[in-house]
């Protein structure tokens, strides 16, 4: 008998155990509460992996999951989730990797929701996946490669038609700070790309030739056209142009709908693309709007650019695809291709060792010095912890801790004297880089994250210097946190047990409009225009902000689950005049009904959101042994609150936090979840409201109720 349609879901969870080579699936049915994505990998990793597991061991496993409305046809669905242990930060929680390119879509494609990877293999293997036919093969001919090597070497072996997620040299050698990346630069991080060097699983490699079906296909392609000529600006749903334009009412110079008259893609296939003035409401120009590499790194990059890339189903293309040949010579690679942190990594060291080396300063050198670090860390898959690693290789070289700290021969293994302005050569970054992947010397330490390094080589009063931009003492940096809107950004980068990897508050600071237009949304949006101020000129906390929080980590979360891009969504703004600028935020809940066919308000959607943040907040209560996630989690550090000496906070300027104020913040936005506001932590009556009567007896067994 055939299977019975499924709309949005596949309906199917692949598990591979790498220890036995046992190969299963089990249905997504019960799971389905949770949404997909984060939510489906969190309630696997909190039912089949026990407190203090070690990331590394025989228990530990990955879950690379999918959601509803992935492969779908809505637009910006291309990304996915991966919940695995963390490598890097106290305790080695649950943590979240996230990633676009091509892989949520192949595995939906294939016929599955989420995979389940466990065990350990005793040589080095890849996962192929055709559709049903799922095999573990022999992955030697590969290890040791880097990325776009195995891509390569694999997409050969197999199909050009698969998507390979792979690890490099840095997840091989067990490196803390190592990623997965797919779709040759795509990159999933937080650890990921260690725990499966671990198993020895260099690669997924995936080819899905199955139909996704959704429930309403007209629906979904008209709300797709509806969004993309009414409602969705550029990257990050900036939604004026950063120069003047006749079309514009607005512009503002640090937005990222970065398009142009006179700005061209110059190494264009067939000759230079220029990016002109795409308009509100010309579905076919949508893609021009957002230059990155331009954003990134100047407007000399133009000289540089082959195009702009994406994920599966993105009209917006935030992807840098870059040619540079000095970055080649310096021992990186030719073709950089990146939309985050690899595009800019140069910038959050030159911050720290001030050579000179800026975009305005020295454009074409900060240019090879970016394009050569990138390439690299792709190349090795290493991760930089949300930029983390680069800002503490910068402190340790300003400060001279590397030459305390490294043995003398160690440490005259690179010519220190290229970090100098007048020297402009980027190879000693990349000689450093690959040292560091070998993870085999006293260096590599500074990739096993600042909880270690900073022990080892007595420095930890780093996390309280305002350069380190170290937000939590349990090991991670900020993510668009107290610079955006003070307490709001601040308050959810204490939530998960990395960098929150949360945009919606950020979108919405960064969107160019004018802050009278912003405050009159923000009371529509979140119950009063005292939700947001100006940048730098803050004020006291206030039951708006503590909803503008809320609101921006269950949007995040809620976007991993479906799964869309949280980089662009949730649409509270539009580029629209004739809708006064206002977005439409019922939209995923109009796609979510169109896929699957259940009817779900926008309300019921948050609370979904809220239902997923919840578990893993008991997931963490279990992992620390303690539910005061309060005073013992949500610990900011102390440069938050002792910068700008001299200058009080609240005053304009500055993003200076008060610490009583901080206190009050906390209590209104545990509040806001429904936790008990004295430890943070979900109470048995809302668990049980959560149909999580199975979470709430266990940590009540646990004493941790």
């Amino acid at each position: 008998m055939p299977d019975e349609k499924s709309y949005g879901w596949a309906g199917k969870i692949l598990r591979v155990n790498l220890s036995t080579g046992d190969i299963s699936t089990m249905p997504t049915e019960p799971y389905k509460p949770f949404i997909g994505g984060m939510g489906i990998a969190n309630k696997i990793m909190y039912d089949e992996v026990p407190a203090d597991t070690d990331p590394f061991s025989e228990a530990s496993k990955i879950v690379y999951a999918v959601g509803p409305l992935t492969a779908s046809g809505v637009p910006l669905a291309g990304r996915m989730t991966i919940a695995s242990l963390s490598t890097f930060t106290e305790g080695h929680l649950i943590v979240d990797s996230h990633t676009g390119g091509m892989l949520g879509a192949r595995i939906k494609q294939a016929g599955y929701d989420a995979i389940i990877v466990e065990g350990i293999s005793d040589h080095p293997v890849y996962i192929n996946i055709v559709d049903d036919d799922v095999q573990i093969k022999d992955a030697s001919f590969v290890w040791g490669m880097g990325t776009r090597e195995t891509t390569a070497a694999l997409n050969r072996a197999e199909s050009t038609k698969a998507c390979v997620a792979c690890i490099g040299p840095a997840g091989e050698n067990l490196l803390p700070y190592a990623c997965m990346l797919n779709s040759r630069n795509h990159s999933a991080g937080a650890g990921l790309g260690a725990v499966m060097g671990s198993k020895k699983l260099k690669a997924l490699v995936v080819e899905g030739n199955k139909p996704v079906y959704v429930s309403d296909p007209q629906a979904v392609a008209d709300l797709s056209d509806y969004m993309l000529r009414e409602i969705i600006g550029s990257n990050n749903n900036h939604v004026v142009p950063c120069t003047q334009q006749e079309w514009a009412e607005y512009y503002d110079e640090g937005s990222r709908w970065t398009s142009e008259y006179g700005l061209d893609w110059q190494l264009a296939e067939g000759g230079p693309v220029e990016t002109g003035e795409p308009k509100p409401g010309e579905l076919n120009t949508v893609g021009y709007r957002c230059m990155k590499s331009k954003k990134d790194l100047g407007r000399l990059a133009a000289d540089y650019t082959i195009k702009m890339n994406g994920c599966h189903s993105c009209p917006i293309h935030c992807y840098s695809d870059l040619r540079n040949q000095a970055s080649a010579a310096a021992g990186g690679e030719e073709i950089a291709g990146n939309t985050c942190v690899p595009n800019f990594p140069w910038q959050y060291m030159e911050g720290i060792l001030h050579t000179g080396i800026t975009q305005k300063n020295m454009p074409e050198a900060f240019i090879n010095w970016n394009n050569a670090i990138g390439t690299c860390v792709d190349e090795l898959g290493l991760w930089c912890n949300y930029a983390q690693l680069y800002r503490d290789i910068a402190h340790c070289i300003q400060a001279g801790i590397f030459q305390r700290v490294l043995p003398a021969d160690e440490y005259n293994m690179f010519d220190w004297t290229k970090f100098n302005a007048d020297n402009q050569d980027p190879s000693v970054m990349v000689q450093i880089l690959r040292h560091i992947a070998r993870n085999d010397n006293e260096m590599s330490y500074i990739a096993y994250g600042p909880i270690v390094w900073t022990r080892r080589w007595n420095d930890e009063n780093w996390f309280n210097e305002q350069p380190s931009q170290l937000i939590n003492y349990r090991g991670w940096p900020v993510h668009h946190a107290l610079e955006c809107f003070g307490q709001v950004g601040l308050l959810y980068n204490m939530l998960f047990n990395r960098d929150d990897m949360v945009h919606s508050a950020v979108n919405f600071q960064g969107c160019g409009l004018p802050i009278d237009v912003k405050k009159s949304i923000a009371a529509e949006v979140w119950g009063g225009e005292d939700a947001v101020d100006p940048d730098r000129n803050y004020t006291p906390m206030n039951e708006h902000k503590a909803r503008f929080a809320w609101w921006s980590a269950v949007t995040d979360v809620l976007h991993d689950s479906l799964v869309i891009c949280n980089w662009v969504w949730p649409m509270t703004m539009s580029p629209s005049k004739d809708r006064n600028y206002r977005g439409d935020l019922d939209l995923e809940s109009k796609f979510f009904k169109a896929v699957t066919g259940i009817d779900m308000t926008t309300d019921q959607l948050y609370d979904a959101g809220n239902k997923i943040i919840t578990l893993q907040r008991c997931n963490t209560i279990r992992g620390m042994h303690t539910n005061d996630l309060r005073h013992q989690h949500d610990v900011v550090t102390d440069w938050v609150f002792n910068i700008n000496p001299g200058q009080a906070a609240f005053t304009p300027g500055t993003i200076k936090m008060e610490r009583n104020d901080w206190e009050t913040a906390l209590t209104m936005f545990y509040q806001q979840f429904g936790w008990d506001p004295n430890t943070g932590a979900p109470t048995a009556e809302q668990l049980d409201n959560y149909d999580m009567q199975d979470v709430r007896a266990e940590l009540q067994s646990l004493d941790l109720m």
